[in-house]
């Protein structure tokens, strides 16, 4: 206890109980924060495994109104985010032709490695292709490279 110069008596903290506190808050950061990046990572894998269930089901189906022909890689977007004909022919509003979809709102954007943030479509990398489409076969990728893994060493571009 100190005496101020009224002559009342003060409490404050000690340098000692100071540095206690600071070292305790160290140590919980210390805790926490891997655990809450490891919770982002995952998140951001899981994101993507789910991206793909959605892409490849959302092609599934346009394979199976459109007499088994898969979308065209120049119409990829429209064809599964408007309304289609049998042939794939795409409008903006559902008339008695165009009967088919959409199958999806907007295409979503890749969640992890470089090209993260991305939503185009192609046949090959490009900067601003988030999925690689193969339009023969109706296979879709993220655009990662190699290098670029998830957690437990496996490649995003395998998923």
């Amino acid at each position: 206890m100190h005496a101020n110069a009224l002559g009342r008596r003060t409490r404050g903290f000690s340098l000692v109980e100071l540095v206690i506190v600071i070292v305790i808050i160290g140590i919980i950061a210390a805790v926490a924060v891997p655990r809450m990046s490891r919770a982002n990572v995952a998140a951001s894998e899981n994101s993507l495994r789910s991206n793909l269930r959605v892409l490849r089901s959302a092609i599934d189906l346009f394979r199976a109104e459109h007499n088994d022909s898969l979308p065209a890689l120049a119409k990829f977007t429209e064809q599964l985010t408007t309304y289609s004909d049998v042939e794939g022919g795409v409008s903006a509003t559902k008339t008695g032709d165009y009967i088919f979809g959409p199958y999806l709102r907007a295409l979503p954007t890749l969640p992890v490695g470089s090209r993260q943030g991305q939503s185009g479509v192609a046949a090959a990398d490009a900067a601003t292709i988030g999925w690689i489409y193969d339009a023969t076969t109706g296979n879709i990728i993220a655009n990662c490279k190699d290098s670029e893994t998830d957690s437990r060493g496996v490649k995003f571009n395998t998923y």
